[in-house]
């Protein structure tokens, strides 16, 4: 079969999901980033009293009600609005409008793996750029590298941590290519770049429903930029991309922003609390600005590999670790080759906890496998799974 297929489709990977358990499964389900609280009140309304010629005819092809309503929140002219049957496909549109056979697409790493798979579906050049140890932009590697299409994810997954507007702006500045700054997890940090799509007609800003909407089932997403680097979006985006239903849905729930806000206030507390928590079972675990944490058990460690093998700024990247010393430890923490699936290891503790209904993310790639990304859920869940870590770390069971 594969003779029917493109070249570069038939050497990719397929992107891989989080799990998904069948429907009416009791599980915990803190493994893809979903929201805790159920959609506002006013858009579960408006599901219930859909209307059946909504149905029988074709949807209004640029979801003007869901701009119109979007501008008002965001405070920017709708025509500077894109909408897509969620934020990937938005992202799909930039690759498509952008990028062709050789050209560069270049990001950060490790960000969200879908880049990739968007890169290698156009044929393009991926250019992959390691973050350091504190996640500090590599804002001379990205500019040097002179992509078509330049990703960051911020805040980002799956480190949770955010780039600061100023860096975003330096970049921006000396970028030739589009700049993307996905900005999914934005309602749960402390500050946007949406001043920048204004400044710089290369920026394009891409936000979703799935994660501050509780409307991931939904899928709707947008992105704002300067209407002339939309019109090349509007160009390659399917005749009809936006159901009805999700247009009307996805306008009642971003007009209602106390709902909004009001579950993201306590997500931002659980956040907190659950950092505590995992603190105190030894675990490190990084800033976030999102609604969910990147942890690292004690004693777990990577194979990104040994220093010595190494060169270039992964051997820089792999000594840093090695000497780092987090709050948490006396003595610097080891880098070693190999991480064996024992007690207090990342992966035994997944699937520990995955045999007992608790789904978390564990990402088994160079240097995220000793780490685990846990999803803020209701202070219940969270409980629930701490009190699980704190018996396998203690018993092994």
């Amino acid at each position: 079969m594969t003779k029917y297929f493109r070249a570069n489709i038939h050497a990719m990977a397929s992107y891989i999901p989080g799990e998904q358990p069948q429907r009416g499964t009791q599980i915990i389900k803190l493994n893809s980033n979903e929201n805790p609280y159920p959609p506002s009140p006013k858009a579960l309304a408006v599901l219930r009293n859909i209307d059946g010629e909504w149905l029988r005819r074709y949807p209004e092809p640029f979801g003007g009600e869901f701009r119109l309503a979007a501008s008002k929140v965001l405070e920017i002219p709708s025509d500077w609005l894109i909408v897509g049957n969620g934020s990937d496909e938005v992202l799909n549109l930039v690759m498509r409008a952008c990028t062709e056979p050789g050209r560069k697409v270049v990001y950060p790493m490790p960000t969200y793996v879908l880049y990739r798979t968007l890169s290698e579906m156009q044929a393009a050049e991926i250019v992959e750029i390691p973050y350091s140890e504190d996640y500090r932009l590599p804002l001379e590697q990205l500019v040097a590298a002179n992509g078509c299409v330049t990703f960051i994810a911020s805040p980002n997954s799956p480190s949770g941590h955010i780039v600061p507007t100023d860096e975003l702006r330096k970049l921006a500045s000396q970028l030739s290519g589009v700049l993307v700054i996905d900005e999914a997890y934005v309602d749960f940090a402390e500050e946007n770049a949406l001043a920048l799509v204004k400044e710089y007609e290369n920026v394009i800003l891409i936000r979703t429903l799935s994660k501050g909407y509780s409307l991931a089932g939904l899928r709707l997403g947008f992105g704002v930029a300067n209407p002339n680097l939309l019109q090349g979006l509007f160009k390659v985006k399917d005749s009809y991309n936006i159901d009805a239903i999700a247009c009307a849905v996805a306008t009642a729930a971003i007009t209602d922003q106390d709902y909004k806000n009001a579950c993201t206030a306590k997500i931002k507390a659980s956040r907190a609390k659950l950092a505590t928590d995992l603190k105190q079972l030894n675990f490190r675990v990084w800033d976030s600005q999102t609604n969910f944490l990147l942890v690292q058990p004690h004693g777990s460690c990577s194979t990104w590999g040994d220093p010595k093998t190494l060169t270039g700024t992964l051997r820089e990247d792999a000594l840093r670790a090695s000497t780092a010393v987090t709050p948490l430890e006396e003595t610097p923490r080891p880098y070693c080759l190999t991480a064996l699936p024992t007690q207090g290891n990342a992966e035994y503790l997944y699937q520990k906890l995955k045999e007992q209904g608790i789904l978390i993310r564990y990402f088994k790639q160079p240097g995220l496998d000793d780490k685990l990304r846990i999803t803020v859920g209701t202070d219940e869940q969270n409980q629930t799974l701490v009190q699980a870590l704190s018996d396998l770390l203690e018993t092994g069971d």
